[in-house]
């Protein structure tokens, strides 16, 4: 019985799931932060999401 499996295909989807967990964890607690500093890290934060999203739309799984 061969049992080498190959998850190599699965690491990318998986990376990037972790990935938006953590900017959305991030993007909750905005709110923790003071205007200004809030201002400037939700573009950057909404950014990263963007790209994530379609990273993971555009991944064969």
């Amino acid at each position: 019985m061969d049992m080498n499996f190959d998850f190599q295909p699965v690491y990318p989807h998986h990376d990037l799931l972790v990935e938006i967990g953590e900017v959305e964890m991030a993007m909750d607690h905005l709110s923790e932060f003071d205007g200004d500093e809030r201002d400037d890290m939700q573009p950057s934060l909404e950014s990263r999401m963007q790209s994530l999203l379609e990273a993971l739309d555009h991944l064969a799984v």
